[in-house]
């Protein structure tokens, strides 16, 4: 990813103009348009891809890490651990980073990729925007649609905000609609500018890409049980279906862990998200010396591959919220040098393994337990085979699972938890906890973090549903704005989080 961070520094270079002292830039300020529309889509490619990973995903993580427990701080009771007042006075700029960064690049190449007769590019910029568009709805419920950044017409500043249940229906829509622009002629390759750091330009990886959102995204709904909406699992396989077939098709970005921050593994020891991950957490950690539950006492072989080793020997997490004790930092596993938190560990957006857990879960609720067992196994395995671990060590594990588990003691409990390891450092595991409730019997070991913050979570079973809107767009756009009291957001579920 070397080209990263000179790619970068172009496409924001007019976002940055007029910024604020506290380095919010006002998406709904005509000075934030992100270029010029009279650049052809070749040369937009890659920083559209760019911000929606290292820009938007990373923000999405990054202050979740302590409600999903991958990783802990040093310090107890740090705020976002405990959801604390960093969560309950909107400091948190997912919202930044998709409404300014992310979604006007992908605008722009949706709306280049139609000036230069390119719809590949057009395909592109709806395949990510959904991406964009998902994610934002994930964490806060009602969001901007279509007054959001658009290079055909003048910024509204009092954008409306829709529900989430629509946002779902245009994320389908435009999913929809970009298979059917990867089919058509187009006068420009994806990669004619090795811009296409995803798939290098393959049409068919791009499908594949496109099918496999939409099956998370079908997945979401699994307490909707009547309407439009209904959860329905077959719909879910029929995305899987068309959807990755190996690891091969892992859409990640890369890095190259390079003297610049921007090309580091932004949660790293040298990245820019690095300071929210100073150790591993003990939930992550003791999952991992025993994932299979109480069926069998094994470590697993991702272990010494993803967790580093203690100074002073052995894996040890710190509980999340509770901080280091003084002087013992030590007996701990530092969050930095793993599999996914070395320089130059890639960022995945979505893998094979993910879609293989999909398939599970929605073959579980169809009753086909046989087919769930085998989509779960095979998720396991790609995710093992995507950490490299070897043949022998895979296969020993696979034996576990075969003799320990077998289909008799095989559930949702066994997809989930291989799920949350597979699917490491992606905010989709958060929407995975909500969506099972936090439930202990799902995830074994999961408790709330140390310290949470009684006053606005006073119950053992409150728990963080949704996330504040930014401070700034409540000054600005509180009249279209849903409550953002954080006594009703933080514990108020979403849409797809509410049973019927």
């Amino acid at each position: 990813m070397k080209k990263y961070y000179k790619y970068f520094l172009l496409l924001t270079a007019v976002i940055t103009v007029g910024a604020c002292s506290d380095d919010y830039f006002d998406v709904n300020d005509s000075v934030t348009q992100p270029t010029t529309t009279e650049l052809s889509p070749q040369y937009r490619i890659e920083g559209a891809i760019e911000n929606t990973v290292a820009t938007a995903q990373y923000r999405g993580m990054r202050e979740v890490l302590g409600v999903v427990q991958y990783g802990s701080q040093n310090t107890a009771a740090y705020y976002s651990e405990s959801w604390n007042t960093f969560l309950s006075t909107g400091s948190y700029f997912l919202w930044q980073n998709v409404y300014v960064y992310a979604l006007p690049n992908t605008a722009d190449l949706i709306y280049l990729g139609e000036k230069f007769n390119a719809p590949h590019y057009t395909a592109v910029g709806k395949i990510l925007r959904a991406y964009l568009l998902g994610m934002a709805t994930d964490q806060y419920g009602s969001i901007v649609l279509d007054d959001s950044y658009n290079p055909e017409e003048s910024i509204k500043l009092e954008p409306e905000f829709v529900s989430q249940e629509v946002i779902y229906e245009r994320i389908f829509k435009i999913l929809d609609e970009a298979v059917l622009e990867l089919d058509q002629e187009s006068e420009l390759g994806l990669n004619d500018e090795g811009g296409d750091i995803l798939f290098n330009g393959d049409l068919e990886q791009w499908k594949k890409f496109a099918y496999s959102i939409k099956a998370r995204y079908l997945n979401h709904l699994t307490k909707k049980n009547s309407g439009e909406h209904a959860y329905n699992p077959q719909m879910v396989l029929e995305a899987v279906q068309k959807g990755f077939n190996s690891n091969a098709d892992n859409a990640f970005i890369s890095y190259g862990g390079g003297e610049a921050s921007n090309d580091n593994q932004p949660f790293s020891e040298s990245g820019y998200g690095s300071t929210r991950f100073d150790y591993f957490s003990e939930f992550f950690v003791e999952l991992l010396k025993n994932p299979l539950n109480e069926y069998a006492d094994v470590q697993d072989p991702r272990l010494p591959v993803i967790v580093t080793e203690a100074v002073n020997g052995g894996y040890q997490g710190v509980k999340t919220g509770a901080g280091v004790p003084g002087g013992e930092g030590d007996n701990y596993s530092i969050g930095y040098g793993g599999f996914y938190t070395s320089p130059d560990s890639p960022t995945f957006m979505m893998t094979y393994s993910e879609l293989k857990f999909i398939e599970a879960e929605a073959k579980y609720r169809s009753s086909d337990e046989p087919g769930a067992y085998q989509a779960y196994k095979e998720g396991v395995e790609a995710d093992l085979n995507k950490l490299n671990i070897s043949a022998e060590e895979t296969a020993a594990y696979l034996e576990t699972i075969e003799e320990e588990i077998s289909i008799t003691n095989f559930g949702l409990s066994q997809i989930f938890v291989q799920k949350y390891i597979a699917n490491m450092l992606n905010p989709e595991t958060w929407v995975d906890f909500r969506r099972m409730d936090y439930s202990s019997d799902i995830y074994p070991g999961l408790e709330r973090p140390e310290n949470v913050n009684v006053t606005l979570f006073p119950g053992e079973n409150d728990w963080l549903r949704a996330m504040m809107y930014e401070y700034n767009e409540e000054d600005r756009n509180y009249e279209n704005m849903p409550d953002n009291d954080p006594y009703v957001r933080l514990t108020t579920p979403l849409w797809w989080d509410t049973q019927e």
